[in-house]
């Protein structure tokens, strides 16, 4: 077992086996570290993500000195009576059930027995919540993924891959062999726990030939008559709602989420006098006009607008970025176009007060969980304003400064650099990268001298954190910001910290980057 660092809060346990994984994902949860950290088992490692970094190297050294201690680790292997069981009914009619039955030598008849006939355990979870990748079951089923993976496979498909078997939970791109389908709710936000798979469940498929229709979780309605709060008018790019996230369900496949820039919407409250983690928009290249309901009080940070107040009485009048702004009821803000940066927060004294999602109200685009992006004629609740602090004190950083002014983005080495050429990390961090067009919420897509690897293997899943930077076969990077996968296939070359992460979320498409190793303390 080796530990290594994985950016600055967590450290990752690479092991041999999934049954080690497994045994040390249950002896830590019944004797967790200092800081209980979140713990995120994968196929060959499992990743500790505490709170700070404080937390993480306490956390890491008691880590490795219980591990200097354990015996030989291997899967839990408890009678039924000792081992949560879930039956998974599956009709067996998946489009590539004759594709598997020839590639195994086992026709359809003997898939459907083989997938039947053991027991599964859920090793870890990923991809999207409540995905559970199933271990255990006959090796003769093991099949590779599909070279050209499929743009939509529908809730509840059966799949195999590689060792691995999962439902998918909802309908979403994916390159599993299918199988079969089933009904299972595998996911709700008001159950408790949310996940019906989880790590250490053990899973039994059985054949059926008809499905008996699974509930659908009725969503909420805030409505719109509201006593305070804000009225869109016009809802920009893209405007969602963004809290601290959603820490503590990375196990179960939910990744943190929340603001892609922490520290402009940190300030952004802290103008309008409210505690930090409160919701407030997260605006693409600006462009929203809301209307005031009730009396408000807004701040805007992050890149860098200007704001038109239009009052009630058709008085107009402009007001820049990081500065408090009184509205009365009825009066309009029309938030402009940032010359430069990506995102910016709209802030709102008593916070946007829509419904709470697994502890969270920030809108999670890779997931699907939280609130719907804002829309022209939403009506955005404020809850009663209790300031926890002066408002307008203590400025941060308000404004965004272009990138190519703010030296490179800091990085730490990641934990995979033997699968990739020798100066993979070097080469990475000497030129400039171009960001493409094909970014979000969820990562930075840059472009240049693509970066090769010195292992063709397909890599062990693992897991990842805000910041990891991984290399895809293409050799193109991807950077993963707030709304990454919990877990992935490719190597993590290095992780930006957490600062950087905030600077990575403000680059916009044409800008380019740089990186820079930070000097270890």
């Amino acid at each position: 077992m080796i530990v290594v660092p994985l950016g600055v809060r967590a450290v990752l346990v690479e092991m041999t086996s999934t049954a080690a994984v497994l045994g040390l994902y249950g002896a830590l949860r019944s004797d967790s570290l200092p800081g209980h950290p979140e713990l995120v088992p994968a196929a060959r490692s499992l990743m500790a993500l505490f709170g700070s970094t404080a937390a993480r190297v306490t956390g890491q050294c008691e880590l490795e000195r219980r591990l200097a201690s354990l015996p030989e680790l291997s899967a839990p292997s408890g009678g039924a009576e000792d081992v949560e069981t879930v039956t998974v009914d599956v009709v067996y009619d998946g489009d590539d059930l004759v594709f598997v039955g020839e590639r195994t030598g086992l026709g359809v008849a003997g898939v459907i027995s083989a997938h039947t006939g053991r027991d599964w355990t859920v090793a870890f979870s990923g991809f999207a919540p409540g995905f559970g990748y199933l271990t255990g079951g006959d090796p003769r089923l093991s099949v590779p993924r599909r070279a050209v993976p499929r743009t939509q496979v529908p809730a509840g498909a059966v799949g195999l891959a590689g060792e691995f078997s999962g439902i998918y939970p909802r309908a979403s791109p994916g390159g599993w062999q299918l199988i079969g389908r089933s009904s299972v709710s595998l996911w709700d936000s008001r159950r408790v726990p949310p996940a019906l798979l989880r790590p250490g469940v053990r899973v039994r498929f059985r054949q059926v030939t008809e499905l008996v229709a699974a509930a659908v979780p009725q969503s909420v309605d805030p409505g719109r008559s509201v006593a305070a709060g804000l009225r869109v008018l016009r809802s920009g790019v893209f405007t969602t709602v963004q809290d601290a996230g959603r820490p503590g369900y990375a196990e179960l496949g939910v990744t943190g989420s929340g603001a892609a820039d922490r520290e402009a919407v940190a300030e952004a409250q802290l103008l309008v006098g409210n505690p930090d983690g409160t919701a407030a928009l997260e605006l693409t290249l600006g462009g929203l006009r809301v209307q005031a309901i009730g009396r408000q009080r807004v701040a805007v940070t992050g890149a860098p607008v200007t704001l038109q107040v239009v009052r009630s009485d058709g008085a107009s009048e402009t007001a820049v970025g990081g500065t408090v702004v009184e509205l009365a009821d009825g009066d309009t803000v029309i938030v402009g176009h940032p010359p430069t940066g990506l995102r910016s927060y709209l802030a709102v004294a008593g916070g946007i007060d829509v419904p709470l999602e697994l502890g969270s109200r920030s809108t999670d685009v890779l997931s699907g969980l939280g609130p719907a992006p804002v829309r022209r004629g939403d009506v955005l609740p404020v809850g009663a304003f209790a300031p926890s602090r002066s408002a307008g004190g203590g400025r941060r950083r308000v404004g965004a400064e272009p990138l190519v002014h703010s030296g490179p983005l800091s990085v730490d080495p990641g934990p995979h650099l033997g699968y990739l050429e020798p100066d993979a990390l070097q080469r990475f961090c000497s030129q400039e990268w171009v960001v493409s067009t094909e970014s979000n919420r969820v990562g930075l897509r840059v472009s240049g001298s693509p970066i090769g690897r010195r292992v063709d293997d397909e890599m062990p899943t693992a897991p990842l954190v805000a910041g990891a930077v991984q290399v895809p076969p293409s050799g193109q990077p991807v950077v993963f910001l707030r709304d990454h996968p919990v877990t992935g296939g490719y190597p993590v070359l290095a992780v930006l910290t957490e600062a950087a992460v905030d600077r990575a979320a403000q680059a916009r498409p044409g800008d380019r980057l740089t990186f820079a190793v930070r000097e270890q303390r």
